[in-house]
């Protein structure tokens, strides 16, 4: 086994920095590694630049919203598109034409008007690195997504929050729906809110 001696090794190992020639073989000359098509890639390595944005697009009830929203996502290259004011209803997840995810979040209630309402738009990259979501009504939505070091997580959290005009009520209730969704956010993962729209 060849190994690589100086005092950035162990800082290197650490951040998930790997030397091409320090992977042990074996009798045959084959890595012991998985082959990177086999295992799933994670969001957030210290090897590559994530791109992510936001975006309030004031609706996606119209039709061919979605594709073209999945179109700008593609042409800048964005890992995770944070959407705000969708206007959809429900909670869901939607696979793309074009492979990108939706994750959606909206108002429940039967009836409920076509107002507010956040998603998330995820590239394949993204998508093949979530770990899991959470809708948490009309206005919040958080995506848990694998990082290259084990046992952190990166946490989307996509929020529209009620302007200064709305009643205090209604702000009291998002701020305190969404310092608990925050809390529950292991303090050792990498937590990224998004557009709070105040």
């Amino acid at each position: 086994m060849l190994t690589r001696k100086n005092n950035s090794n162990h800082l290197n190992s650490a951040l998930g920095v790997r030397f091409p020639f320090r992977r042990t073989m074996t009798p045959h000359g084959e890595s012991r590694v998985p082959s990177e098509a086999t295992r799933p890639m994670p969001l957030l390595t210290t090897r590559a630049t994530t791109f992510t944005d936001t975006w309030n697009v004031r609706t996606m009830w119209e039709t061919g919203k979605t594709s073209q929203i999945a179109t700008g996502m593609r042409r800048y290259n964005l890992a995770v598109l944070e959407i705000s004011e969708t206007y959809w209803t429900q909670t869901g997840q939607q696979r793309l034409n074009t492979r990108e995810m939706l994750l959606y979040s909206g108002h429940e209630e039967e009836n409920a008007p076509h107002t507010q309402g956040v998603a998330l738009m995820l590239s394949k990259v993204a998508r093949n690195a979530l770990v899991g979501w959470e809708s948490h009504g009309s206005r919040i939505i958080k995506a848990s997504f694998k990082t290259k070091n084990e046992g952190i997580t990166m946490n989307i959290i996509q929020c529209y929050a009620p302007t200064n005009d709305s009643n205090d009520d209604n702000k009291d209730q998002f701020y305190e729906r969404l310092q608990s969704i925050t809390e529950k956010c292991p303090r050792k993962d990498l937590t990224i809110l998004i557009d709070l729209n105040a």
